[in-house]
């Protein structure tokens, strides 16, 4: 193909993910009681599934009635606020609802591009980053953000300053850190392509296993309230989420060495 060929393929691709993207921005759109009040604004209230969780953890433990966890208020300050964040929050879900599609394109367009054993080595990319991107999202959602929103909207500085969260700030809140976790997910993958690549080691990551249970622990302390429940719940999974990104990449050395091994059998040399 030339390179106008290759511009207009691109141009397609990206017609067809802003289609899907619309297509699901406007049904999030018109869902606004289900998104909104059961969605967005339900780690904002006492009854939601995590902090239910959490209260029934708690009486196993302690056998103590629950007290609320969250109590504020959120109020809209703008004339035109509460219908721009309607319409942002709506394309925000639109994305995250098309993202296996959008990936995919991406791949469609890239793949070509690939030689045979790249392709090969690649199979199931869609479906791993897909799964691995919703695991995030629900982890952000359920887990890392109420966390965060419970000790921030909660916290003061004095007994008779009354927290009023602006709506703006508490979605804004919210998508970040559920965006943040999904993104955060796909780390395994991310190693993968770089081993593949040859940019990335088992041992590199290895040596410098330390430094990242560190990077992990800070990024758990901030995103968390300063509790060690809390952050001991973050952070397990992003060491899982470490530990297995070296399994991958030493994996995938084994594999491109058993490739090479069986080529270089007929000449009589062994890959080290």
């Amino acid at each position: 193909m030339s390179f106008i060929d290759h511009l207009e393929a691109l141009r397609w691709h990206i017609i067809r993910s802003a289609i899907a993207v619309v297509v699901f921005t406007t049904i999030a759109f018109f869902a606004k009681d289900f998104l909104f009040h059961d969605l967005i604004l339900g780690p904002s209230r006492n009854d939601f599934w995590t902090y239910r969780m959490f209260c029934k953890l708690g009486q196993m433990v302690s056998a103590e009635p629950c007290s609320d966890m969250v109590n504020f208020i959120i109020q809209n300050r703008t004339m035109s606020g509460q219908l721009s964040m309607h319409i942002s929050t709506s394309f925000i879900v639109g994305i995250i609802l098309t993202f296996p599609y959008l990936f995919w394109e991406i791949w469609r367009f890239v793949k070509p591009g690939l030689y045979p054993h790249e392709r090969a080595g690649s199979r199931g990319a869609v479906f791993f980053v897909s799964v691995l991107f919703l695991l995030g999202t629900l982890f952000g959602y359920y887990i890392a953000a109420p966390l965060s929103i419970n000790f921030l909207a909660s916290y003061t500085v004095d007994a008779s300053i009354e927290n009023q969260i602006d709506l703006q700030s508490y979605i804004s809140t919210l998508t970040t850190m559920t965006l943040s976790c999904a993104l955060v997910f796909e780390l395994p993958m991310i190693v993968y392509f770089l081993a593949k690549a040859g940019l990335i080691t088992p041992e590199i990551m290895q040596m410098y296993r330390r430094h990242a249970i560190v990077v992990i622990l800070i990024i758990a302390a901030i995103v968390t309230p300063p509790e060690i429940t809390s952050q001991i719940i973050v952070t397990i999974p992003i060491l899982l989420l470490y530990e297995l990104s070296i399994y991958i990449a030493r994996a995938v050395r084994r594999n491109a060495t058993a490739s090479l091994n069986a080529k270089l059998k007929e000449t009589g040399g062994v890959a080290q």
